[in-house]
């Protein structure tokens, strides 16, 4: 220390020796950019700082930076590379040597048994000294809470310190309060966070600075006992009890939003808040944490067959935590509500709420892009729910003024994918046991087989199969059912056969039946591994109906599809721009004249195809000579869609909506469909032109693949543009778009929502 800096007892140390504790720490990325930070802070004392982090043994060099890139800037300034490599190596000896190390986790080790100083004291060479004094103390103690409280009974009896409003100053440190006799509540705190401190106890300051009355403040000392933070009043001992104390009734009227009056611990982790030093009031030096409920809430009752859950929300590009409304529902009933911590608080107080065991909950959190769901089984008692999002924080502005960068979309993304995966697991596994869905009041049975292998890294494709028949007996529908289970079998993939919910003769285009198939690739991409960019749909006679009507309005889940033998009806191929399309019909089949239907088909598809450059690519096969029948000279449909992948983000969209209407199609969204109506949107780099319609609104979804994000974005209509500006990555969007398809591939960062066109 510098020569200012009384010394009650100088030790020289000849060698040093550390003793390493288990599992020697990395420096994170983080810990390194602190650590430069705090050498351009320490001026001229730079290379004594630098020296003290590279003489640290490698086995704590991570504690040194930790601690150097922690310290006021004052110290950085004054402190020798002695004085922090001695710290260092009587805090490992103190901590390897009690019984309780293995108790102690190494983030509580470093935050309260290495830092030298406790708040703004003066800085003094304290831990050989202490230590040879006190740990005969608490030589018999099996624990950190025994220890603490041995010390507190005979460490001020055997220093000569007792509490006097007439003690030189109020932030004393411990030798200064020994050689004084007299201490208030301050240094009488300090005194007792370093005692324990040596003797390897985790200690570290609390207080408040006003008593909700406006009658002074108080300072008192915490423990941390191996599994939470425990109180008690320096030189007050309560025997071998802790969290006991003449303040305790009176921390109860803390106010946790009113920092004067709140209940403040110090720390050395990072945090936005700073100890209010009433001593020093314009010293903002010492960080802390606000730990107010635990001193103000009334204990937790947990009934029988219940426990506590703990909420945590964090930032996942920083790690810090995040404040923000939290309701917990467990059955669709919310049981609770509150507020989560962020990292003002105590990296130990979490909110909390009572959950009946083996119950599966819900925690929704309410943040300022949007809302985030989060669950799990409420397995066992204090059970810790710990969520990551991508919302910013303290970053001055807002975070849907400013977005998410493109890292931590990217990473929000996988996260949301995650917990979506876990939902579906959790919940729809019975319905893929018993091989049926059911959606309002209606059911859908399937079979499949499995076949081949896909390719390394890849998922499975997927083929959904119809089945021909409709419009007749529930067993002539079910026989044609079975025989479509043996029509087709791809080399690779999911071979499945649903069995129509119905049995009327438009059985496969029903508005029930694209949420039937919208649920069922969302579930096999999950239980199956089902590549979403490889679903393939196919039918025979009724079946091909489906595929005519299906195909167009649902393109965009697909890779590819398949017509056999069936009838459009009233449908029409605009949507089928960016589906490979394949149609095969018998050059004899002329019931309901579905022959000469699928030869202008062919027509109309090649005059789109020649039309449209890289637009609605397709094969079509008129089998000449067979009839309904093709004797399976149809089946070469599967390997020919096989070669396909799904284009989830076409440059080029036609957007023809069905008498069954969609809310969404490919980049595309509209808030209220409309039965046939049309809209063609282009996308060339960061400008995106509205072709045809949307003349009602139109919502167009973004992403990094499709344009630069960190540029400006053009959006045009009849040549003008009508929006120009950055369009920020939202996790509200990234969930909403999860939401509507649970497609991983489908996910879009950013939105821009185009208003209704105004009538001139």
């Amino acid at each position: 220390m510098p020569s200012r800096i009384h010394r009650h007892q100088i030790v020289t140390v000849l060698l040093m020796m550390f003793i390493t504790l288990p599992s020697p720490a990395q420096t994170t990325p983080t810990d390194e950019v602190r650590l430069e930070a705090a050498l351009e802070l320490a001026g001229s004392n730079r290379a004594e700082i630098a020296r003290a982090v590279a003489e640290a043994p490698e086995s704590h060099r991570a504690d040194m930076v930790w601690l150097v890139g922690r310290m006021p800037e004052a110290d950085l300034r004054s402190l020798t590379a002695d004085q922090l490599l001695e710290n260092l190596r009587l805090a490992v000896e103190a901590m390897e040597a009690a019984p309780w190390r293995d108790e102690v986790p190494r983030e509580i080790f470093l935050d309260a048994v290495l830092p030298y100083a406790v708040v703004n004291e003066r800085r003094d060479d304290w831990r050989a000294d202490f230590r040879a004094r006190f740990l005969p103390i608490v030589e018999s103690a099996s624990s950190p809470a025994e220890a603490a409280a041995l010390l507190n009974q005979k460490v001020f009896p055997q220093v000569g310190v007792k509490y006097s409003t007439k003690r030189p100053k109020a932030d004393q440190s411990g030798l200064e309060s020994i050689d004084a006799g007299l201490a208030s509540c301050t240094g009488l705190s300090v005194l007792l966070v370093e005692a324990c401190r040596a003797t390897g106890v985790p200690a570290r300051f609390v207080g408040v600075p006003l008593w909700s009355d406006g009658s002074g403040n108080h300072s008192w000392v915490e423990i941390w006992d191996g599994e939470r933070w425990r109180f008690t009043g320096a030189a007050e001992p309560t025997g071998m009890d802790l969290d006991k104390g003449w303040f305790a009734g009176r921390a109860r009227g803390a106010v946790r939003d009113d920092p004067r009056r709140a209940v403040w611990a110090s720390t050395w982790n990072d945090s936005p808040a700073h100890f209010p030093l009433v001593w020093a009031a314009q010293d903002r030096s010492v960080r802390a944490v606000n730990v107010t409920d635990r001193y103000t809430a009334d204990p937790v009752e947990v009934p029988e067959g219940s426990g506590r859950l703990y909420v945590r929300l964090r930032d996942l590009e920083s790690g810090r935590r995040i404040a923000a409304p939290a309701v917990v529902a467990v059955d669709g009933t919310i049981i609770g509500r509150g507020m989560t911590r962020d990292d003002s608080f105590d990296g130990n107080d979490h909110l909390e709420f009572v959950v009946p065991l083996d119950a599966d909950f819900m925690v929704r959190f309410t943040l300022p892009d949007g809302e985030l769901e989060a669950g799990q089984r409420f397995s066992r008692d204090e059970q810790l729910l710990d969520v990551e999002t991508g919302v910013a924080v303290n970053d001055g502005k807002k975070s849907d003024e400013t977005g998410l960068s493109r890292r931590r979309a990217e990473a929000e993304i996988e996260r949301a994918v995650r917990r979506h995966r876990t939902m579906i697991r959790r919940t729809r596994a019975k319905e893929m046991d018993a091989k049926a869905l059911e959606l309002d009041g209606r059911r859908m049975p399937f079979w499949y087989s499995v076949n081949g292998e896909p390719p390394a890294g890849e998922g499975r494709s997927l083929y959904i199969s119809m089945h021909g028949g409709g419009g007749a007996p529930p067993a002539v529908n079910t026989q044609q059912w079975e025989n479509q289970k043996r029509l087709y079998k791809p080399a690779e993939g999911i071979y499945l056969a649903p069995r129509a919910p119905t049995d009327t003769w438009n059985l496969w285009h029903q508005g029930h039946v694209d949420d039937f198939f919208d649920r069922l690739i969302e579930n096999l991409v999950v239980f199956e591994n089902v590549d979403p960019d490889k679903v393939y749909f196919m039918g025979y006679s009724a079946g091909g109906d489906g595929v005519y009507q299906l195909a167009p309005r649902m393109a965009d889940r697909l890779a590819g599809a398949a017509m056999m033998a069936g009838h459009p009806n009233e449908t029409k191929p605009d949507g089928l721009r960016n589906l490979p399309f394949t149609l095969h019909m018998g050059g004899e089949d002329g019931a309901y004249d579905r022959n000469q239907i699928a030869r202008r088909w062919k027509t109309t598809l090649a005059e789109l195809a020649a039309g449209d450059e890289g637009g609605y690519p397709h094969e079509v096969v008129i089998h000449e000579g067979k009839g309904h029948w093709m004797d399976r000279e149809d089946a070469v449909a599967v390997p020919w869609m096989a070669k396909h992948r799904r284009v989830s983000r076409p440059e080029r969209i036609v957007w023809l909506q069905d008498d069954v209407t969609h809310p969404r199609f490919y980049w595309l969204a509209v808030d209220e469909p409309k039965a046939r109506e049309r809209i063609v949107v282009e996308r060339s780099g960061n400008v995106i032109e509205i072709l045809e319609g949307g003349e009602r609104g139109l919502r167009i979804r973004l992403d990094d693949s499709m344009v630069d994000l960190d540029q400006p974005v053009i959006v045009k209509r009849d040549a003008e543009v009508i929006f120009e500006g950055l369009v920020p990555r939202s996790r509200a969007v990234i969930d909403r778009t999860l939401k509507e398809r649970g497609d991983p591939a489908g996910v879009f960062t950013a939105e821009v929502v185009v208003p209704a066109a105004t009538k001139s």
